[in-house]
């Protein structure tokens, strides 16, 4: 039986219609060790996961762009 990370990890998404939160994807992203540890201790400053601290600079950087006009 595969657990719930491997499942993630392998790209396997939930049954249709199966009800919890969003389905989410995960991927690898490759970080130099001096920008993980400033990411990190920013995240710890906001009291915010690693994970989703990137997630919410990444959904703020779009917003940003949306909002300049640009395509």
């Amino acid at each position: 039986m595969a657990t719930r990370q491997e499942g993630a990890e392998s790209g396997a998404e939930p049954e249709e219609g199966a009800e919890g939160p969003p389905a989410r994807r995960s991927f690898l992203l490759r970080l130099s060790p001096e920008l993980l540890a400033e990411l990190r201790a920013w995240a710890n400053q906001d009291l915010r996961s690693l994970n989703a601290h990137i997630e919410f600079l990444l959904r703020d950087a779009l917003r940003r762009r949306r909002g300049s006009g640009s395509p």
